[in-house]
C-alpha cells in the first residue's frame, strides 16, 4: 500500500523553472548509458519515482505514442517531456542536451580510433569487442523476435525479410514498404493477427503526487491548434532545407557530404525498431554505396555507439566522423575539422525529424489520454525487423570469424570470445557495458601477452 502524501510530499512537486530542468537534462546526457531500455528506466526512475516530475500513467503514455515513432525513441521521450514541462523551446534544449555529450564524445573517441587505431593497445581492445558487438547485435534480434514474432504470420514476415536482404540484396527502405503494405493488408482482413504490437504498460504503481499528474489537464501551450502544426512544419523544412540548400551551394550534390545529410534523412524515417533496425541501411548505404566506412570499421563503430552514453543511433557520428576523416573532404591538412564537419552534420538530419515529430504531434496525444497501441503496418514493420537484424549478425559473424573471407583461417580466438560473451549475456543475463568491458580486456591481454 502506498503512503498517504504528506503536506513535505505536496511542497516537492512544486513547478520547476527551466534552468532546474536543464541542469537534470544536461547529467542526463552523461549518464544515459545502456540502451534505450537503460535510459528509458533512468528516466522512470529519476523524473517519476525519485523527482516526481510527472504521473506514471503520464510517462507511459508519452512513451507509447514515441515507441510508435521511427527514431530514438528514449531522446523523444526526453523532448516530449521537456516541451510539456517547458514549451517549445524546453523540448529542444531538452532533446539536445541529451544528445550532444554523446556527440561531442564520439568526435574524441573517433579521432582517437582513427588516428591511434594501429597501436598494440587500441587493437587488443577492438579485438576483444568485436566479438561482443556480434553477440549484441544477436541478442538483439532475439530481443525483438520474442517481443514481436507471436504467430506464423509475423514469422513468415520475418523469413521473407530477411531472405530478401540476404540473398535478393533488395534496399531496407523496400523491404520496409513492402512489410507495413503487407500489415496494411493483413490488418484489414485478420485484424487480431497483427494486434500484438509491443507498447509500453503502466504497472499503475503510485509514487505520491507529481508535477504532472494523472488527471492535470494539459497546460495552454500542448492543446492542439492547426496554426501551430503549420508553424512546427515549416519550421522544420526550413531547418531541413536551409543547411541541405547550402551544402548543395558550396560542394553540389555529388559531394559527400550532401550525401550523407540526405541519407541520414532517410535513415532517420526507417528506424522501426530501434537503432538496430536501422544498422543494415546504413550498413548498405555507408559501406556498400558510398565507402564511407569498411565493414570492420563498421563494426568498431558499433562499439563505440555501445560503450557511450546517449541514443546508440549515434553511431552515424561515428560512420560520418570516419568518412569525412579518411575521403579528406576539407583536404589533406583539415582531416579533423572535415571528421567533425561530418559527425555534427549527419547529427543534425538525423535527429531532427524526431524533433518534429514530437513538437508537431505532442499537442495530439496530450488531446487524449488513452494509451496508444502499434498499428498493423508498424507491427509487420517491426516483424520484418527480425530478419535484417539477423542478416546484420550474419554479416558481423562472417567478417570475424573468417577476417579473409572463406579461403583464409577461421578465427579460433574470436570464436573463443564470442562464445564466453553469449554465455555472459543470455544464461548469466549481465549487462551490455560489463560483457563489452571484460571482452575487451581479454582482447588486450591476447594481444599484450606474447604466448
Amino acid at each position: 500500500m502506498q503512503p498517504r502524501p504528506t503536506k513535505t510530499d505536496l511542497q516537492t512537486v512544486q513547478n520547476v523553472s527551466l534552468l532546474e530542468a536543464l541542469r537534470f537534462w544536461f547529467k542526463l546526457g552523461f549518464i544515459s548509458f545502456g540502451g534505450p531500455a537503460g535510459q528509458i528506466a533512468i528516466l522512470h526512475q529519476e523524473l517519476v519515482e525519485r523527482r516526481r516530475w510527472l504521473s506514471e500513467r503520464r510517462f507511459f503514455h508519452a512513451l507509447n505514442y514515441c515507441m510508435v515513432l521511427p527514431g530514438p525513441e528514449a531522446q523523444q521521450l526526453v523532448t516530449y517531456i521537456g516541451w510539456l514541462m517547458h514549451r517549445r523551446w524546453g523540448g529542444v534544449l531538452a532533446g539536445s542536451l541529451f544528445v550532444l555529450p554523446s556527440l561531442a564524445m564520439l568526435v574524441v573517441l573517433s579521432w582517437v580510433y582513427i588516428a591511434l587505431g594501429d597501436t598494440p593497445w587500441v587493437t587488443g581492445l577492438f579485438f576483444g569487442i568485436k566479438p561482443a558487438v556480434t553477440v549484441i547485435v544477436v541478442q538483439a534480434a532475439y530481443r525483438i523476435g520474442s517481443r514481436a514474432l507471436k504467430n506464423p504470420v509475423l514469422w513468415a514476415i520475418a523469413a521473407a525479410s530477411f531472405m530478401a536482404i540476404f540473398a535478393l540484396h533488395m534496399p531496407f527502405p523496400l523491404i520496409v514498404g513492402l512489410a507495413a503494405a503487407a500489415g496494411y493488408a493483413g490488418g484489414r482482413l485478420s485484424p487480431h493477427t497483427f494486434q500484438v504490437g509491443g507498447g509500453h504498460a503502466a504497472s499503475h504503481a503510485s509514487y505520491g503526487p507529481a508535477l504532472i499528474d494523472d488527471h492535470t489537464p494539459p497546460p495552454k501551450h500542448a492543446h492542439f491548434s492547426w496554426g501551430g502544426l503549420v508553424q512546427v512544419m515549416l519550421a522544420g523544412a526550413l531547418l531541413w532545407a536551409v543547411p541541405m540548400g547550402m551544402l548543395c551551394a558550396v560542394w553540389g550534390w555529388e559531394h559527400s557530404f550532401t550525401q550523407m545529410g540526405w541519407f541520414f534523412t532517410k535513415a532517420a524515417l526507417l528506424t522501426f525498431g530501434g537503432a538496430y533496425a536501422v544498422l543494415p541501411y546504413v550498413y548498405q548505404g555507408a559501406v556498400s554505396q558510398f565507402g564511407w566506412v569498411t565493414p570492420t570499421q563498421m563494426m568498431d563503430g558499433l562499439a563505440l555507439g555501445e560503450t557511450t552514453p546517449g541514443p546508440l543511433i549515434m553511431v552515424v557520428a561515428f560512420v560520418a566522423f570516419i568518412g569525412g576523416y579518411v575521403k579528406a573532404l576539407l583536404g589533406p591538412e583539415s582531416l579533423l575539422a572535415a571528421g567533425a564537419l561530418a559527425a555534427c552534420l549527419v547529427t543534425w538530419f538525423t535527429f531532427l525529424p524526431s524533433f518534429i515529430f514530437i513538437l508537431a504531434g505532442g499537442p495530439l496525444v496530450e488531446s487524449t489520454h488513452r494509451n496508444l497501441k502499434f498499428t498493423a503496418p508498424l507491427t509487420a514493420i517491426t516483424a520484418a525487423v527480425v530478419g535484417v537484424v539477423l542478416n546484420l549478425a550474419l554479416f558481423f559473424g562472417y567478417h570475424l570469424l573468417w577476417p579473409e573471407g572463406f579461403a583464409g583461417a577461421f578465427d579460433v580466438r574470436s570464436a573463443l570470445i564470442a562464445i564466453g560473451a553469449a554465455v555472459a549475456l543470455f544464461k548469466y543475463k549481465r549487462g551490455v557495458m560489463e560483457v563489452i568491458v571484460l571482452c575487451a580486456l581479454v582482447g588486450l591481454a591476447i594481444k599484450l601477452i606474447p604466448l
